[in-house]
């Protein structure tokens, strides 16, 4: 057996024969069990590739096909037990998910298959356990936990080793005891210190009021220099507790090496942490949090379900009038995409007064329109309905259901990407209309009674408006930070390296990046090719750098052409490693006015030719499939109705790719500088310079490229976010409260800071940006100034003119 610090997906494509996953401890700790010599392949290989491995010292090959000759016995000795329900929550190591019966036959499966210890703590996470205590002889499990649940739940659970390989005596269990027992979990102190007599804590002395905003003053690190970063907290953490083994862990090295050697790798972790703190602020990820289920709900007045051709709307019928709607279902025949059609459908449904919700099921048609493939029959018919919904005077709540459009939970597999696109559109017609939006929910493959009774609580309101539905309850979307990198090395392009819309200007810096990285071979391919404005100059630069570079002429909407393109890539030089796909097309628009064919131009150049490359590179050894995507599918954005759905399909198409165990990655881009589509458009330009979103330099967003592709996730959303001037900003007085992002840590700062800090989030913006230029004592003494000048404006000893002088 050996541990290998890697995705699970991606040992799993190494795995050789007689080899199998024996335990997933973590997003990046995976451990493969089986024969020797397979095991030994496997170990060499992602040693190669410059991960850390290590050997276990066990007795034999665990969780394996090695334990077959005992597994007999073992359920006959099971199968003699007494099992009971469980009165803990417990979430079994088999497949991760809550046990609730406990039956013989799950021994010998554990014994067997894998240990999925990261579903298991994520399981529990999802479920608002906050405390987990390790009962074991080290805190190794406990170390793992941080990485697991990093962006699940609104609050950060603690891990408590109760032994370490240190602590020898009753003093690491009695302490691991107290920071169980200070973050909330109850202890029996009476048992575990009998002779012990508990004592009240003076209370005065401790008794404080903070009077500092710290909305303002906990200003997130933008500096360069790698300080005060989550690294370098735990490097000293592990120098300051004599803590070796997690020194090593921290700079990737041997702890048995002496200090000379670790000197030199010290400096290298220093200049890599330095680099990524450039980036680490612009990093987010998208998690799915557990949502305090309300008590029943009930729904009044009119609801209209509108449904595809063919759909079996009965479930949720039964679901909405069972609790109080008078519910009319409107059934849109198969080929109707127009909005006269659909608000003639509406209007002889019910009366536009009387409406008081619509649930739309249309995405769930995901049949290509013949004259426009590279739209679904139900993307084109939501879009008419909100449209329609407009023209027949219809002002109630719309909400859009898909099925499998998300993965919402440990181990998901995300089945249906292409209903995504309505998760896109959703979030435009959002800021649009937001007078009569309702959201977005994700649902069941079956629409059981619990999960009606679920689907009526989101619908009547439980303040989320894109969840998921699912067995263990209902699940919230939220934006997080991704967690820090650890130790990971630099990815390395291998091979030839293909990049669709290769001569656009994004596609130049990326490339650029490729060939400071080593890059073998530059494919770069768009509708001109050669012909492009540059390309001449941009093949020379690469050449001139040592990569070798072909820019060659292909419409990757057209399969058949692609297919050529992939083909003679492999047949005329190093095999394809990478695909790098930035083809995209604007063709921006206000929800009302779109149409079909502006569907078309858009999802045809972003999402059809995604699918294209997912289908013919599936066979293939790829290290990365990186899709290019947009913060419009994150956040939306008003008048890009059609360009955030095709990049919520990436987002989606990446997942899926992930779940059957190939490589994929989608990065949802804020603006670059330095050319591209936003700097194309004067007005565009103008909006972001003056935006809480300015464009990032290229050099560093390719640096966060390179981390998206060392990190563990299939989605990484990269911008570079002021969060208080985007609350200050036209429309965002409510952003601290909108689900989505309330759980980041700048959110709830806004959301948490009163008087001055308050007025300076509403529009004092210049105080904000001389305070950010402060340390911190000059920030608390210049609102120190501020508050005493206010209070003397209360107390009647000074004008409101003062208060103005000193702001």
């Amino acid at each position: 057996m050996a541990a290998v610090n890697a995705p699970e997906a991606d040992v799993v494509a190494t795995l050789a024969e007689g080899a199998v996953i024996a335990a997933v401890n973590g997003p990046e700790s995976v451990v493969v069990s089986g024969e020797t010599e397979a095991v030994d392949q496997v170990v060499e290989l992602w040693r190669e590739r410059g991960r850390r491995v290590r050997r276990l010292r066990v007795s034999h090959a665990f969780h394996s096909p090695a334990m077959d000759p005992v597994l007999d016995e073992l359920a006959s000795v099971a199968a003699g037990l007494d099992y009971r329900r469980p009165n803990m929550m417990w979430a079994g190591a088999l497949t991760g998910e809550l046990v609730t019966e406990c039956e013989a036959g799950y021994w010998p499966s554990q014994t067997r298959r894998a240990v999925r210890f990261a579903d298991a703590v994520a399981a529990l996470a999802a479920q608002g356990v906050s405390v987990f205590i390790e009962v074991g002889p080290d805190g190794s499990l406990s170390s793992l936990g941080p990485d697991i649940v990093a962006g699940i739940g609104s609050e950060e659970p603690v891990f408590v080793p109760l032994q370490r390989r240190d602590d020898q005596d009753a003093t690491g269990l009695v302490g691991g005891l107290a920071r169980a027992f200070v973050n909330g979990a109850a202890v029996e102190w009476s048992s575990m210190l009998p002779t012990g007599a508990p004592v009240e804590l003076p209370t005065y002395a401790f008794r404080h009021q903070r009077f500092w905003p710290e909305g303002i003053l906990a200003m997130p690190v933008a500096g360069g220099d790698g300080a005060s970063t989550e690294a370098e907290a735990r490097f000293w953490a592990a120098v300051e507790g004599g803590d070796l083994t997690q020194l090593a862990d921290t700079l990737a090295v041997d702890g048995g090496r002496p200090f000379n050697e670790v000197l030199p790798a010290l400096a290298s972790w220093r200049r890599r942490e330095q680099d990524r703190s450039l980036t680490a602020n612009w990093r987010y990820r998208t998690a799915w949090s557990a949502v305090a289920e309300p008590d029943a709900r009930v729904l009044s007045g009119t609801w209209v379900t509108v449904v595809p051709a063919g759909t079996d709307a009965q479930p949720y019928v039964s679901a909405l009038a069972a609790r109080g709607a008078e519910v009319v279902v409107v059934d849109v025949p198969a080929g109707l995409v127009d909005r006269a059609g659909l608000a003639a459908l509406l209007g002889a449904a019910a009366e536009p007064a009387a409406v008081a919700g619509v649930l739309s099921l249309l995405a769930l048609d995901e049949t290509a329109l013949p004259e426009h493939p590279a739209v679904t029959a139900g993307m084109a018919a939501t879009l008419a309905l909100v449209q329609a919904l407009g023209d027949a005077g219809i002002a109630a709540p719309l909400w859009f259901a898909t099925r499998g459009a998300v993965a919402a939970g440990p181990g998901e597999a995300l089945a249906n990407p292409v209903q995504a696109l309505v998760w896109g559109l959703g979030r435009v017609v959002g800021l649009e209309h937001p007078d009569r939006w309702g959201g977005l929910v994700d649902l069941p493959e079956t629409l059981d009674e619990r999960a009606g009774a679920r689907l009526v609580a989101v619908l009547a309101g439980c303040g989320e408006n894109e969840v998921a539905i699912r067995s263990a309850g209902i699940l919230g979307r939220r934006l997080t930070r991704a967690s820090q990198l650890r130790g990971n090395d630099p990815w390395t392009p291998r091979g030839s390296v293909l990049i669709t819309g290769g001569t656009g200007a994004i596609a130049g810096h990326v490339a650029r990046w490729l060939t400071g990285r080593g890059a073998e071979r530059l494919v770069l391919t768009s509708r001109s090719g050669p012909a492009a404005k540059g390309a001449a100059a941009l093949a020379a630069e690469f050449a001139t750098a040592g990569s070798a570079v072909e820019i060659v002429a292909c419409d990757v909407t057209d399969r058949s052409a692609l297919a050529g393109l992939v083909a003679w890539i492999g047949a005329s030089g190093p095999a394809l490693s990478s695909v790098l796909h930035t083809a995209a097309v604007l063709d921006d628009g206000v929800v009302d006015r779109l149409s079909v064919d502006r569907l078309e131009t858009v999802l045809a150049a972003k999402a059809a030719s995604a699918v294209h490359l997912d289908e013919l590179t599936a066979e293939l050894d790829l290290d990365a499939f990186v899709l290019f995507s947009s913060i419009s599918s994150t956040l939306g954005a008003a008048g890009q109705g059609n360009y955030a759905a095709a990049n919520a399909f990436l987002d989606a198409l990446a997942e899926n790719r992930r779940s059957r165990g190939l490589a994929a990655l989608t990065v949802a881009w804020g603006a670059w500088a330095g050319g591209g589509m936003a700097e194309s458009n004067s007005v565009v330009q103008a909006r972001v310079k003056r935006g809480p979103m300015p464009a990032m330099d290229p050099q560093l967003a390719a640096r966060a490229l390179g981390e998206a592709l060392e990190g563990p996730d299939a989605l990484v959303t990269v911008m570079d976010v002021d969060w208080a001037q985007l609350a200050s900003g036209p429309g965002a007085a409510d952003l601290p409260e909108r689900p989505l992002v309330r759980d980041l840590p700048e959110i709830r700062r806004l959301a948490a800071a009163g008087g001055a800090t308050a007025a300076v989030v509403r529009g004092e913006g210049e105080l904000a940006h001389r305070l950010a230029g402060l340390a911190r004592a000059e920030q608390e003494r210049v609102l120190t100034d501020l508050v005493r000048a206010e209070v003397a404006v209360v107390l009647g000893h000074a004008s409101a003119d003062a208060v103005e002088d000193r702001r």
